[in-house]
């Protein structure tokens, strides 16, 4: 499901397109300045302290003194994501830092992280953007392969799952659900940037707006595991999933995918398996959230691991942590296998509160270090 997203353009809107994003958390840069934008958020407004700055970097100084959780947006004019943060919690701060070119942008702050946002427009003018290392463009390149093998590789294993629900074959569908969503896992950030393709085939019921429709994995996986039963709302709910995730697939070729943006990607992906599959809130009626979880984390790695020879280059002892940390974690992540040739797993509902934690704890110990892999890359 939905968490964050990474920026995901069109070919035919690379004019005023997203050339590099880095997000974090922590203090970075100065207070002020042409490029430094405060955006102070509140239960009923977005305030920004400049609505016009030059392109280029960018960085927005976010505080919450609403009384409700909000997000962030940097968004183009038609709503695709250029930048976000999300989980912004009262009386926290948090920065963002994306590069972008001239063009036209909002700022939406969301409180409640629900709806549309409260939006003010602004403008990025004139500016350039570094050149980039022709290591990063082949890594870029074969991200971008990577993403599209996944999105191919989906397909069928969705069809498997769509013709044992129209078959009406309850334990056939619920042994195909989890491995039919482990391509849209290793590239979620790249899946959900198509937003208005993510509400469609992987939001909960708890992530649903006012008047939305429930469709997708999840309404599906309810019927199957929750409500024991598949009618014909279910079977055209199935051929529904097939037809938006056939749509996903045509669209990741025409992906343009920045380096930092896949850094931010994987540390995304990470965040991902923090609010949603260690919790046990994504696949809450299956418990097969350790199939997403691994997914999640291989998508992450992919990408650090194209990434790596820059990093490497540019900060070695942080490649040296990140190296660690990923093999500490599919390390533990293994100990849950059932089988070690497939991605069969335990249940997760009979994963303890200790054994989560423990599963938490190694999650931030390679979040954190991996919040640092897109500064590493522009060096």
């Amino acid at each position: 499901m939905r968490a964050v997203r990474l920026p995901v353009v069109t070919a035919a809107a690379t004019v005023a397109a997203l050339t590099a994003l880095t997000a974090c958390t922590t203090k970075s840069g100065a207070e002020s300045g042409d490029h430094v934008i405060q955006v102070t958020a509140s239960d009923d407004a977005c305030k920004v302290s400049k609505k016009e700055f030059p392109a280029g970097h960018i960085e927005l100084a976010i505080e919450n003194k609403g009384s409700k959780v909000t997000e962030v947006y940097v968004l183009f004019p038609d709503d695709r994501i250029v930048a976000e943060r999300e989980n912004i919690g009262p009386g926290t701060k948090q920065r963002i830092t994306a590069e972008v070119k001239a063009g036209d942008y909002r700022i939406a702050c969301k409180p409640g992280m629900k709806g549309d946002g409260i939006r003010q427009e602004v403008k990025a003018t004139g500016g350039t953007v570094a050149k980039r290392d022709p290591k990063l463009d082949r890594a870029v390149a074969d991200y971008r392969r990577y993403a599209q093998e996944q999105a191919d590789e989906t397909l069928p294993r969705v069809k498997t799952f769509v013709e044992a629900i129209k078959a009406g074959d309850l334990e056939a569908a619920k042994k195909a659900y989890a491995i039919s969503r482990l391509g849209w896992e290793r590239t979620e950030p790249v899946a959900e940037s198509f937003g208005d393709i993510d509400p469609k085939v992987d939001v909960r019921a708890d992530g649903l707006e006012d008047g939305q429709k429930w469709t997708g994995w999840h309404r599906l996986e309810k019927a199957l595991w929750a409500d024991k039963k598949i009618g014909a709302e279910e079977k055209t709910l199935a051929d529904q999933l097939l037809t938006d995730l056939e749509d996903w697939q045509k669209r990741v070729g025409t992906a343009e995918i920045t380096p930092t943006s896949m850094a931010n990607g994987a540390k995304e992906l990470l965040d991902e398996v923090a609010t949603g599959k260690v919790t046990g809130e994504e696949d809450r009626y299956a418990h097969t959230d350790l199939v997403d979880f691994k997914g999640n984390v291989e998508g992450a790695q992919k990408a650090y691991e194209l990434l790596k020879p820059v990093a490497q280059k540019n900060d070695p002892a942080l490649a040296q942590e990140l190296d660690k940390q990923f093999a500490a974690l599919e390390k533990l992540l293994d100990t849950y296998r059932t089988d070690k040739t497939s991605y069969d797993f335990v249940s997760y509902d009979k994963v303890g509160k200790d054994k989560r934690k423990e599963l938490s704890d190694a999650v931030n110990a390679l979040a954190e270090p991996l919040s640092k892999l897109a500064a590493a890359v522009v060096k």
